[in-house]
């Protein structure tokens, strides 16, 4: 079993944590709940953090004159200046946070789908935009590793999240150990097929940033590290690149197999190509082969585990939707 960095991941205490939404109740979340033994939860309601009641009145974005504001219609309140200064606060006092699951369609801690109106009160819908706590968030540390909750029921989009926020994690703490570039090496050389499989461009522009070592500071050197690591998990891989990785593994073992195997693997390709089985029916039977002919390299290859194995769950609600 592989060890894994326990990120640290801000979340909306209406999750799982506390009865503090609009309507009093909390949000039984299986992936909140899942998720409680791998990292370091840091829950906060910041509409409970401006000093908003529980229950309480309806709050929302307003757009006038090109400016979106939040407000609680009931009221007539302009809470935007309170907001900003919570979540301000909130953000210079963590110490370190690696990503964020923030509750969907919320006007504070939603995203990208928070509906915009054109007035406080019985106005129609003028565009959607991101909370306004989650957008100081994303101000704050533009590569954050951030997905709401009702996104992560689609296990493709929870399985990518899984992998960046593990991967990116251990990134970020491999410039506090003692040797930090032996380190990097290490870090990019156990990366190596799982950052083929997202973006084989990227993965040799982070080979190129290595190389250059010499020619930069450390500090330069983990900066341009992180921004093409950002760029890197950009988009889930797409079932080609999969594919292509899995047969570069393969080839470790042409000499060592049957006809017979070999043929049996084409096979499973064509099948997972054809989407009638999963990846880790391919995954699967390479790692039998890394474990028979005791490749360490291979062994030491996150592909083959890049999250938690008590994390996968491959049920789908299918409500997910990528942006």
């Amino acid at each position: 079993m592989s060890k894994f960095v326990k990120p640290i991941v801000v979340v909306s205490k209406c999750l799982e944590f506390e009865k503090c939404r609009y309507n009093g109740d909390v949000i039984h979340d299986p992936v909140i709940k899942r998720l409680q033994p791998f990292v370091h939860f840091i829950p906060v309601c910041p509409e409970v953090g401006i000093g908003l009641g529980v229950p309480r009145d309806t709050i929302r974005l307003v757009e006038e004159n090109g400016e979106i504001t939040l407000v609680q219609p009931s009221t007539k309140e302009d809470l935007t200046e309170k907001m900003n200064e919570f979540s301000s606060a909130f953000i210079k006092h963590l110490e370190q946070v690696d990503g964020c699951i923030m509750k969907s369609r919320s006007p504070t801690c939603g995203m990208k789908d928070v509906k915009v109106y054109s007035g406080v009160e019985k106005s129609p819908v003028v565009g959607k935009s991101s909370g306004l706590f989650a957008q100081e968030l994303i101000n704050h540390d533009p590569f954050i590793v951030m997905e709401e909750e009702g996104r992560l029921n689609n296990f493709l989009i929870r399985e990518h999240f899984f992998i960046k926020l593990f991967t990116v994690s251990t990134f970020k703490r491999v410039i506090a150990k003692r040797n930090p570039f032996q380190e990097l090496l290490l870090f990019h050389s156990h990366n190596k097929y799982l950052f083929m499989a997202y973006n084989q461009t990227v993965q040799k522009e982070l080979g190129r940033v290595i190389a250059s070592h010499k020619q930069r500071d450390l500090k330069e050197l983990f900066s341009l590290y992180e921004q093409l690591l950002h760029r890197l998990f950009a988009r889930r891989p797409r079932d080609q690149s999969h594919i292509n990785v899995c047969q570069h593994i393969m080839g470790y073992f042409k000499k060592d197999l049957s006809q017979k195997e070999k043929e049996y693997f084409q096979e499973v390709l064509e099948k997972y190509r054809s989407k009638k089985l999963p990846l880790s029916s391919i995954t699967s039977i390479l790692k039998s082969w890394v474990v028979r002919f005791e490749n360490n390299y291979l062994l030491s290859q996150t592909y083959f585990e890049p999250y938690p194995e008590e994390l996968i769950e491959i049920s789908d609600s299918g409500k997910g939707r990528e942006y």
